[in-house]
């Protein structure tokens, strides 16, 4: 067990003028306040926060970092309050410990919900102070340490969150060694059969890896002596989570791995890297493209290093990392090496512009009010290998892997992302889904024309661009459904010889809004209405006196009687997969102007001499339409009735491809009832295929299916023109 006396004297260590009483003050009183509580290994409670502070001090932190892993549990677990903290302990203190209490206190409908809004407080806390979060590692790294005493599934479920978040995040702020024992510490738990398993192999051989390791160690050694050059060299066996993840990405068996040996050389100045990794190539030869210079080019985080894979004794590979010492301490402690704990200013260390990354995940979370999509971009964002490309002008921009154009152009500025017409991947026209390559040279190509479509959520990477779609995709529904909603309320209204205008100029739609229905406003209201989620009806009740309403709905159904003659009090299903409530024998058919399908929101009205006419629920011809003649229609549970629908695709013009593309329909189980081809001058063709679909799923299918079809650009269906928001044309896709 960790003491006291340890952690002071790791501090004193590397910050002689440390004023060590704030600590021995901290332990004092969270001491007393865990006075008889215990972990549920049975040790004392207080074992706990001293392993988390001596970890701090592992990472040389500051004073009131190291106070407040001693004491960042007294208020979630004890009956501290923050004002007693900031009492005796001062302002930043009570201020990292308040930022580092749980959510506890607050309910969520599900357990999800409760995750991901811990996370999403624990990401705005990092915007505060970045200690929040070393801190947070820390303590979950020493719960990962003692998780023996958990029962299997909360061990599993813990493991699964640290090696979804909490690795990532260390490893996003260049921990190293933080990040490399939790992946280990979950796979003990997420897999302990595997992870005994492959330490077992691991161990065989140990002592022959040992006395390899030294000789290698040695020959490089004397090797640098050679050329004057001061060094470090240590090597190890690869942690056992890296491994296993080459083994299930590759599909490889362990004697298959030959390159589980990594050395580190640890030199005294940048310079001297790149003479070293010479010196290493004329020694053993290295494997042709793992050569990778991350001090040009650093990661993300802050990292640099050279890294090199050489062929050694035996035909065994050997990675070599090679750095200086300041790059090692980096690699080490990463955001951590940043801290100047003499500083007064320390917290404006976090704005350094290696956490860009941190910045921008911040500022995007603040447009995003549903945590648990926070949650799943957030791992995303986490995820390691980064992606350097080039603006025609020669700036450096780093993506996470997988990037596409349309990232960049969001990283450029909203406006052009929400523009991008296009894009030149060195020199030449891609698609916008096209994945960006090391080194890529990449220009935007934007039109005042353009729009963003809900397919680029399918491909773009970034939180930011994910963010932006999504804000502008919201703002464009809510603009539709708002003019949809005044529409259909102008024209219910004129049906009880009631102007829509006039009432909201009385204000008597304010007080239905707010009073009776409980919106924010009038315009609140009208968009649930062309959401379909409100109807005039239930609006009018609030404004009509019942006596009124039941007179329409008198002539209603006066009308239903003289149409069709007879009502039945169950449903009439159709041959065309639609039911109709209380109307029996009843002709049916769908509106050539909307083009609805099984799965669409539909809507039914009575016409002239041709039965029940059905459209989508969003068609602009049923506006005007009245409302007297509506009827209640939906689809027949399980129907496979099979309806036309225009599916466009716009594709690289090349032989075969009609071929493969026709396949990949059939493959998705439907027929081609036609074709029509078109081709453009920039080499693309533009094909429209009716196909007969059963189920808007059926049609996702399809699309799915044609989507995969390389050189495939995009893909989407052709509704009728009478849509609201239809009628885009693939004419002008890129």
């Amino acid at each position: 067990m960790v003491r006291l006396e340890d952690i002071l004297d790791k501090v004193a260590a590397y910050n002689p003028a440390a004023d060590l009483e704030i600590i021995k003050k901290a332990y004092v009183f969270s001491a007393k306040v865990h006075h008889g509580q215990n972990r549920r290994s049975g040790e004392p409670y207080l074992t706990h926060p001293l392993e988390v502070a001596s970890l701090l001090a592992d990472l040389k932190m500051d004073i009131s970092v190291i106070a407040t892993g001693l004491l960042h549990d007294t208020i979630e677990d004890t009956h501290t309050t923050v004002e007693k903290i900031q009492e005796l302990f001062g302002d930043e203190v009570a201020v990292l410990v308040d930022g580092l209490t749980k959510l506890s206190r607050l309910s969520f409908d599900k357990k999800q919900d409760r995750e991901a809004e811990n996370f999403r407080k624990m990401i705005l806390a990092m915007s505060k102070d970045m200690r929040i979060v070393l801190i947070k590692l820390a303590d979950r790294l020493h719960n990962m340490r003692t998780l023996d005493a958990m029962t299997p599934d909360k061990q599993c479920r813990i493991a699964k969150e640290t090696l979804d978040i909490y690795a990532p995040l260390a490893n996003r702020l260049g921990i190293g060694w933080i990040k490399t024992e939790l992946e280990d510490l979950a796979f003990k738990y997420m897999e302990p059969e595997k992870y005994r398993w492959l330490e077992a192999l691991v161990m065989k051989r140990k002592d022959e890896r040992e006395v390899f390791i030294g000789k290698i160690k040695d020959s490089v050694t004397a090797k640098l002596s050679e050329e004057n050059i001061n060094c470090e060299v240590s090597g190890r066996v690869k942690h056992l989570y890296s491994i296993y993840s080459k083994m299930t990405s590759q599909g490889l068996e362990f004697d298959d791995i030959h390159d589980i040996l990594a050395f580190r050389i640890t030199v005294e100045s940048l310079g001297e890297c790149y003479g070293v990794g010479g010196l290493v190539h004329s020694m053993w030869k290295p494997v042709p493209g793992r050569f990778k210079d991350y001090i040009a080019l650093p990661k993300n985080n802050g990292y640099q290093s050279l890294h090199t894979t050489v062929v050694g004794p035996g035909g065994d590979r050997m990675e070599f990392q090679i750095r200086s010492e300041q790059m090692h301490r980096v690699s080490e402690h990463g955001v951590a090496s940043h801290w100047k704990y003499k500083d007064a200013d320390a917290v404006g260390s976090r704005h350094d512009k290696s956490f860009g990354w941190l910045r921008q995940l911040i500022e995007w979370q603040r447009d995003v009010t549903d945590s648990y999509e926070f949650l799943e971009t957030l791992k995303v964002d986490l995820f390691p290998e980064d992606v350097f490309i080039f603006t025609p002008q020669g700036e450096i921009k780093v993506f996470p892997v997988g990037a596409t154009p349309v990232d960049l152009a969001y990283n450029i500025h909203t406006d052009v992302g929400n523009q991008c017409a296009g894009a030149k991947v060195n020199g030449r026209l891609v698609p916008l889904k096209q994945v960006l390559k090391n080194g890529d040279i990449v220009e935007v190509i934007t039109s005042p024309l353009q729009m963003p479509g809900k397919d680029w959520l399918e491909f773009v990477v970034t939180s930011r661009a994910r963010g932006r779609i999504r804000q502008w995709i919201k703002a464009e529904e809510r603009g539709k459904s708002l003019e949809l909603g005044r529409d259909i309320c102008e024209s219910g209204f004129k049906k009880y010889d009631l102007s829509f205008q006039h009432q909201f100029d009385a204000g008597l739609l304010v007080k239905v809004a707010r009073d009776d229905l409980g919106f924010d406003d009038v315009d609140a209201m009208l968009i649930q209405v062309g959401y379909g989620k409100l109807s005039v009806r239930q609006i009018l009740t609030k404004l009509l006196p019942e006596k009124k309403l039941a007179a329409k709905d008198a002539v209603k159904v006066s009308m239903f009687g003289k149409v069709f003659g007879r009502f039945k009090g169950g449903q009439r299903r159709s041959k065309d997969g639609v039911v109709i409530k209380g109307i029996e024998d009843v002709m049916v058919h769908f509106a050539k102007c909307c083009n609805p399908l099984p799965g669409d929101d539909i809507a039914g009205f009575i016409t002239d001499g041709k039965g029940i006419s059905v459209h989508h629920v969003t068609c602009r011809n049923i506006l005007d339409i009245d409302s007297d003649r509506r009827i209640d229609v939906k689809w027949e549970k399980d129907s496979k009735v099979l309806r036309p629908v225009q599916i466009e695709v716009v594709c690289k013009d090349e032989k075969g491809l009609l071929v493969e593309m026709s396949s990949a329909i059939m493959a998705a189980d439907a027929n081609i009832l036609s074709a029509q081809i078109k081709t453009t001058l920039d080499n693309r063709a533009a094909c429209t295929f009716e196909v007969g679909v059963n189920s808007t799923d059926h049609l996702k299918s399809i699309i799915a299916s044609l989507q995969k079809v390389k050189k495939v650009i995009r893909v989407e269906r052709v509704r009728g023109f009478g849509t609201l928001g239809a009628g885009k044309r693939i004419s002008r896709a890129k």
